[in-house]
This record gives C-alpha cells, structure tokens and sequence, in this order.
C-alpha cells in the first residue's frame, strides 16, 4: 500500500523494522530538500524575509500536529527526540512532586517513558508504583492500574501501543480512572501514530509525547501539554529565550527544515484511508503471526486483544542477535535486543539474549512477511 511514495523501499530490503522508525515518505523528503533550497535557512524573530519565514513554518508546524492529534496547536512542543522531551517535562514536574506523592508507570512501557519519571520520583522524594500486564497475554487491563492509583498518585505515565508486543491498553478508560483519583496522565503515542488515528480531545490525557520518524517524517519529536499545564510547570531554559508558551519549552534553534518535513508527514497521514490501513496492516499481521505460530522451536510474545502490528519472539538455541544477522543475510530487518522496553524484558527474564522484534507499517507488503517467515524456519530447522 502506497509503496511507490517510499524511496528507501527500492534497494530490495523487507523493512520490518518500521517500530523502530519508518522509511521517509517521498513528500517529507522533497519538503525537507525545498527548505533547504530556498533561502530562507535563518532563524526565529529577525527583521527579515527568511527569519519571516522561519516564524511562519514554525506555526504551520504546530498547526499541523495539532490538528492531527486533534490537541491544542498552542500546547505543541518540539524537541530532538521523545526521550529528550520527556526528560525536560519529567524535571519540570519534579520541582512540584513532594515526598510521599506517587507516580504510576507500567511493565509494557519503553525506558524513555519510565527512567525519567523515575528520575523525578528520586529528586523529588516521591514514590514510583508500576502497573503491571497480565502475564500470559501481556495485556494491560484497566484493573492493573486500580490496583495501584492511590490518593496520593499525581501522574500515570502509560504507552498507547508498546513498542515491543504492540498491547494498545484503553487509553480513554486509564484517563477516565487518573483523573477521578484527581491525578494526570501522560501518554508515549510513539509507537501509535503510525497505525492509529489518536485523538486527545477524546482521550482525555494530560500530556503526549511522540516522534516524526516513527510516522513516516524527520528526527524530530513533538511533546502535547495541555497549554495550561505548561504554563503551571517551570522549565529549565536561557534566561534571554522567550518566556512565552510553548516557546519557554524548546531549548535552542529549531530544526527548520525538519518542521518542514514533520507539516509534509502530517498532510500525508491525513491523506491516509485509515479504516484500509488498518485493514492490510492486520492482514499482513495475521500471515506473520500464523507463519511464525507454525514453526518448531519459535516463541512468541504477547497476545493482546487490541494491539498494533508488532510480533516479538525467540528461536531456540539461537540468541536474539544470530536470528537478526541471518535475517539481515537474506535482506530482511528486523532488531533484536530489548528495545529499550526494560521493564517488559526485566518481567520475561529475557534481558540477557533479547527477543526478535518484527513489525508492520502499512507500505509493507505479503512478500515482506514470506521472506521473513521462511528465513526463521530456515533457520529453526538448523539450515
């Protein structure tokens, strides 16, 4: 689907390594070439044409991923990668947290959404509870986190899609239950964008934080805050830098001509037939899940009711990294390792050889998936 408008899909790879960013869609590659060609390359706030210029693509931007997340374009924050984000909003919020307050965190989450509320816990004085999946299907039930919002819970911090086993919990239903317990919620959608249509006006979450790149569009991340939220919480910054929100919350120049491609990535979901989309990406899903299921030796993980299309497994006798190389042989990517979803591989006791990760977006194709599954049988049956 749409394969023609990915130019990196033409040196003969199965890329089924999408989880850990997609190939760049032809528009965002041309949008990210125009900038750079035109002349306006400057900065913000000048007295001239380009730096004119830069303001403009700066507000298109937020404009953009706002009205793709169906959020408040004056909340859009940009910033180097999720991670970096997160840090920065998670040390904001620790000047704020006191001892005894609590933050809940999740097994299923990658460590970007996990190290840096536990960092904050340890500068503040507060306490970290973790809401953990159901162990056979790596579900992550809404009861999981009754059990451990509290009265003194002031943020829960939970993935829309891990990015290891692909679970996608009830974000609406965890909202609902954070905010009766007078508490806020962030979400880690990077994992989501790419195979769901996410609307936070919906959803009801605090904070969101995803990356371009995982969306078919630059390095570039992008942090949600409700714009009141971010006007409550103090960032670290320059102290010439604005002081006006969401500008207080980007540290140095912007990337301009990665906005420039993050405004082509977001037109080109919009573009996107969802219902279709999510069809062939469960179709594609279902083939690898049931040519993986049928070969000896093969264990797979997690077996969520909803989740996106993202298989995790391991081949007997074999570590993570020997599947991936012989995979990589035959031209087909995948990683290995534990994708920074530390907690989940710490749960597994797979943290010492890692897993095999696979995972659909929706310019792959059923011969992706057969390359792959005869690779692995290959493999399994020691050839």
């Amino acid at each position: 689907m749409n394969r023609h408008r990915f130019p990196g899909l033409l040196d003969g790879w199965a890329r089924l390594d999408g989880a850990a960013g997609t190939q760049p869609v032809d528009s965002v590659i041309e949008a990210i070439d125009a900038w750079l060609r035109s002349g306006r390359v400057a900065n913000e706030g000048g007295q001239f044409a380009a730096a004119g210029a830069c303001d403009a693509l700066v507000a298109a931007a937020r404009s953009s991923v706002g009205e793709l997340l169906v959020a408040d374009p004056a909340g859009v924050v940009f910033g180097p990668s999720m991670t970096a984000l997160t840090f920065a909003f998670t040390r904001a919020v620790a000047r704020v947290l006191r001892p005894g307050d609590e933050i809940v965190c999740t097994r299923l989450d990658h460590d970007a959404n996990v190290a840096p509320w536990l960092a904050a816990a340890r500068d503040s004085g507060a306490t970290v509870r973790f809401a953990e999946p159901d162990p056979d299907t790596l579900e992550l039930p809404i009861g999981a986190f009754e059990k451990v919002l509290g009265r003194r819970t002031r943020w829960v911090a939970v993935t829309a899609a891990s990015n290891a086993v692909g679970t996608m919990p009830d974000l609406a239903a965890i909202a609902a239950l954070t905010h009766e317990h007078g508490s806020q919620l962030f979400v880690d959608a990077v994992h989501a964008v790419a195979h769901r249509r996410l609307n936070v006006a919906a959803v009801g979450c605090d904070a969101l934080a995803c990356s371009a790149y995982k969306w078919f569009g630059p390095h570039l991340s992008v942090l949600w805050a409700r714009p009141q939220l971010l006007a409550r919480l103090t960032p670290q910054k320059l102290r010439p830098a604005s002081d006006g929100i969401p500008e207080r919350w980007e540290q140095g120049t912007s990337s301009f001509e990665a906005l420039a491609g993050i405004v082509a990535a977001a037109d080109y979901l919009h573009t996107l037939d969802w219902p279709r989309v999510r069809a062939h990406e469960q179709a594609l899903f279902a083939q690898l899940l049931d040519g993986l299921a049928a070969i000896d030796g093969v264990t797979l993980f997690g077996h969520a009711s909803e989740r996106a299309p993202t298989v995790m497994f391991t081949v007997d006798g074999r570590t993570s990294a020997q599947v991936a190389e012989r995979l990589a042989a035959e031209r087909v990517a995948v990683w290995d390792g534990t994708y920074y979803a530390w907690e989940l591989f710490r749960l597994l006791g797979l943290t010492r050889d890692g897993a095999v990760r696979a995972s659909i977006v929706h310019y792959n194709d059923a011969s992706d998936v057969e390359r792959l599954v005869d690779a692995v049988a290959a493999l399994a049956d020691g050839h």
